[in-house]
């Protein structure tokens, strides 16, 4: 796809765009774009459209999307000097979400909601590093090899970062207990 885009191909990139709007948005909300997220995301992919000539061959598109959209949103948080509010990310968090079947139980929809305010709280607990490490790998569902391309970082740093973030959250979220095979649960 990258090849037909080069080669001057504007129906491509249009079909990059498709597929990848959604973990992009999901991605600027999550890191905390907010209301800004639609606008970091355009800027986001504008970027790499002029950057494609930089793009390795037979490196994956998405990571590499998502980790211009990281450094957009934090421009962007930065540029505007504001503190987003957990209500604030949450709200804009929950906008990216499909909504909620008529035909879910409201009690477990309720605790759902419940769930990932708690989970949302916790990791405005941890550093950047680790927010960043478990926002790529289990909120936008990247695995360990995308999540540390997105990163820039070593596959060992990704695991180390992971698993010292996950400890902090357990700590932070004392009603989740671990799975067998590492998994979370409440």
């Amino acid at each position: 796809m990258i090849a037909r885009v080069r080669a001057g191909e504007p129906e491509a990139y249009a079909e990059l765009v498709r597929a990848h709007t959604g973990i992009a948005l999901r991605a600027a909300a999550a890191l905390g774009a907010g209301a800004d997220a639609e606008d970091v995301v355009q800027q986001a992919f504008v970027k790499a459209y002029c950057a494609l000539g930089r793009f390795r061959d037979g490196a994956s598109f998405k990571p590499w999307l998502l980790s211009i959209v990281a450094n957009e949103t934090r421009n962007t948080v930065r540029t505007a000097a504001r503190q987003r509010t957990l209500a604030g990310r949450e709200a804009a968090f929950v906008e990216t979400e499909p909504l909620i079947p008529e035909s879910a139980d409201p009690a477990v929809a309720a605790l759902e909601i419940e769930r990932r305010v708690a989970l949302q709280a916790a990791l405005e607990r941890l550093s950047e590093e680790h927010r960043l490490v478990v926002t790529y790998r289990y909120l936008l569902e990247m695995d360990e090899s995308e999540t540390a391309q997105a990163l820039g970082w070593p596959r060992g740093t990704v695991k180390s970062r992971l698993n010292r973030a996950l400890r902090k959250l357990g700590r932070l979220l004392p009603d989740f207990e671990p799975r067998e095979g590492g998994d979370e649960r409440e």
